[in-house]
């Protein structure tokens, strides 16, 4: 049974900063995060060290961080919902990132990163509508391996977005948002967690969130490694 999230603990204080209820659903990527460009910019690259990776024994998402059963392991369970990760709140995995050394340097030169992983569905496999935990936090997706035939999708709040290779988008993912997939292919996209923009105390917080809690939940997913 997975254990509520202690992150939330800290949003309440967020709220104030970000719009509360009114806060934005998406971001323009270079206003906000413009190394992120980067990556699409190498979008060759990453997929090239993607390839190599898809054929191995990935980990189900769930099985990385058991705080994702719900919404990994309970619906359509007889598919995967897959993971391979590359950073978490300073932790680098060493195994993943020696196969995929182009991807993560240029994930290194990114500022204030959280957490990075390709993220695999296979064919079929939706996701539930769930809210993510931190509100400190903005999430990028970037489209690597999309199925061409009714493409999967994604709702955050009351907008949607269709997958698309080379095409990414910058959301915050504290919003209800579920994923819609009915396609015969293996989505694969690349997340990114990066800081959020904010004034300077609350920004002093996240980094404190980010050194402490954060470090010692991206030490409780190395373990799934060992």
């Amino acid at each position: 049974m997975a254990i509520s999230n202690p992150f939330r603990l800290f949003n309440p204080i967020f709220n104030h900063y970000i719009g509360g209820g009114e806060r934005p659903v998406f971001f323009d990527i270079d206003s906000t995060s413009p190394a992120l460009r980067l990556l699409e910019q190498n979008i060759e690259k990453i997929q090239t060290e993607l390839d190599t990776i898809l054929p191995l024994d990935i980990p189900k998402y769930h099985e990385v961080d058991n705080w994702q059963y719900k919404i990994s392991g309970e619906v359509n369970p007889e598919k995967n919902w897959k993971v391979f990760l590359l950073y978490s709140f300073g932790q680098k995995p060493k195994k993943n990132r020696a196969l995929c050394p182009n991807t993560t340097e240029m994930l290194d030169s990114i500022p204030h990163l959280f957490q990075a992983f390709f993220s695999i569905l296979d064919p079929g496999k939706s996701i539930p509508a769930h809210s993510g935990p931190y509100r400190g936090y903005l999430r990028y997706h970037l489209g690597l391996r999309i199925p061409s035939e009714k493409p999967p999708k994604i709702r955050i709040k009351n907008e949607f977005h269709t997958w698309a290779e080379g095409e990414s988008i910058l959301f915050d993912d504290s919003w209800d948002h579920e994923v819609i997939n009915d396609s015969n292919g293996t989505r694969v996209i690349l997340i990114i967690d990066v800081l959020r923009p904010l004034p300077r105390l609350p920004h002093l917080l996240n980094l404190f969130i980010h050194d402490v809690f954060g470090k010692l939940y991206g030490k409780k997913l190395m373990k799934s490694f060992k």
